[in-house]
């Protein structure tokens, strides 16, 4: 699955369909593991696509200086 395949409404049904489940304290491992695997692919696409963007280093100096 690539990240521009999941619509607003499919990335809606899934976030309220995760927060039903752990309102009810129910924990599929399987679920987990799909879940992650789309995380580190889309992680790897956004970093083919844009590269390495390290923004916390800014984010932190910000916060010290205002």
């Amino acid at each position: 699955m690539s990240i521009d395949t999941l619509t607003a409404a499919e990335a809606k049904r899934e976030l309220d369909e995760a927060v039903e489940r752990l309102v009810k304290g129910i924990r599929d491992p399987e679920i987990a593991r799909k879940a992650c695997e789309r995380m580190d692919q889309t992680r790897e696409e956004l970093r083919q696509r844009i590269g390495t963007v390290e923004v916390a280093v800014d984010l932190i100096r910000d916060a010290r200086n205002p």
